[in-house]
Parts: structure tokens; C-alpha cells; sequence
């Protein structure tokens, strides 16, 4: 398993989305794309990571925990991952379920993302997981400093124009030209993991 990438973290991006390309609707409740085998896959991923990093955003829609559920996971690590949360204008709910107990959170207020990066490694990150949103995502991938992308793909479309889209527009280092290593397609339950290697060939 690959750690690390010349001076920056090693990172991991995971989202589950529709057919059509969205992350969520537009409806005030959270959509559900996949099933609680993936869950429990994604859970074993946060497992091997060191941190785990959402947007603003995704604290203020969907108030997750970013915490490792599995007891005999959380037992088999030494500290449980960082969280950490990127936010422009630090307007964060001091009650949102990320500042709770069960692991030390980070918040970063606009600083960019080599910044960012480079705080992280002194902190110990090796690993880092980008769960959400759409939008961290895009800057993330757009700015080449993801490693692997891990897409689940859920079984209906929402075809909602207002709602959020994985990536988006946007000029990204893997085009045509250049186009990512498929590493795997695994179906589970009824949601497929596909998993891509965009870091050079010698991080696989």
C-alpha cells in the first residue's frame, strides 16, 4: 500500500455517486447512494489513513463524525485519524458532530492547498482520504495532488440540475491524454467500486 508522495501526503479521494454523475439531490435530506457493505468498505479505508478531510460544506449538510466505526479497527490503530475540515470563511458549528469526541480535528480557514499539505506532513499525515464534498474534490484533483480515486457508482440517476456533481468543470491533469490506471471494478451489493491510480506508475 502506497503512504507517501515526494513531500505531500499520499491521497485518497472517495465519493459515491448516481449513473448520471451527482452526489447528492437537491432536497434538504441526505441521498443514500450506497449500501452498508460499502459503508462498511469505506470504513476499512479510514482505517488506513491518517486523516480524513471534508469542506465546510459537507460539516453543514450532512454533520458527519469522520470517526472509524469498527471497534476492532478503532483497536488496532495507536491514535484514531485526524480530522480535518477546510472552510474560506471559518463558520463552523462549534456542536457539528466533527468537534465531538473520539479524534483531535483540525480546521484550515482558506489557506491553500500546498499550505494545507505541507502542515499536514508535520503533523505525521502519510495517508490522506478526501471524502467531500464535490467542490474540495475538484480542487484537489484539478490541482494533481491526487494519488487514487475511489468512485462507487449507485444504480439510478437523480438528473437534477441543481444538485451537486462529482468534479465538475474544470481543466484536470488526467484528460485523454492522460488518462488514469484502472486498478479495480468491484461490484458490492448493488453499487460498483471502480478505483483509479493517477500518481506515477512506481506509487502503485
Amino acid at each position: 500500500m502506497a503512504t507517501v508522495t515526494g513531500a505531500r501526503p499520499y491521497v485518497v479521494v472517495s465519493a459515491a455517486m448516481s449513473v448520471d454523475g451527482y452526489l447528492d439531490d437537491a432536497t434538504p435530506d441526505r441521498l443514500l447512494l450506497s449500501n452498508d457493505a460499502d459503508f462498511d468498505r469505506v470504513d476499512e479505508v479510514r482505517a488506513t489513513c491518517d486523516a480524513i478531510l471534508v469542506g465546510a460544506e459537507t460539516v453543514r449538510r450532512d454533520n458527519p463524525r469522520l470517526l472509524i466505526r469498527s471497534p476492532a479497527r478503532r483497536a488496532a490503530r495507536e491514535q484514531p485519524p485526524l480530522r480535518v475540515v477546510l472552510s474560506r470563511s471559518g463558520r463552523l458549528d462549534p456542536g457539528a458532530a466533527v468537534f465531538g469526541p473520539g479524534a483531535p480535528t483540525v480546521v484550515y480557514r482558506g489557506e491553500p492547498l500546498p499550505t494545507v499539505l505541507d502542515d499536514l506532513v508535520s503533523r505525521g499525515v502519510r495517508r490522506l482520504l478526501v471524502e467531500g464534498g464535490g467542490t474540495v474534490q475538484a480542487q484537489f484533483l484539478t490541482a494533481g495532488f491526487v494519488d487514487e480515486l475511489h468512485l462507487v457508482v449507485a444504480p439510478f440517476f437523480v438528473g437534477d440540475p441543481a444538485a451537486p456533481r462529482f468534479a465538475g468543470p474544470g481543466r484536470y491533469p488526467h484528460g485523454a491524454a492522460d488518462r488514469m490506471r484502472l486498478a479495480e471494478v468491484r461490484p458490492i451489493g448493488d453499487v460498483v467500486l471502480i478505483r483509479y491510480l493517477l500518481g506515477p506508475p512506481d506509487g502503485d
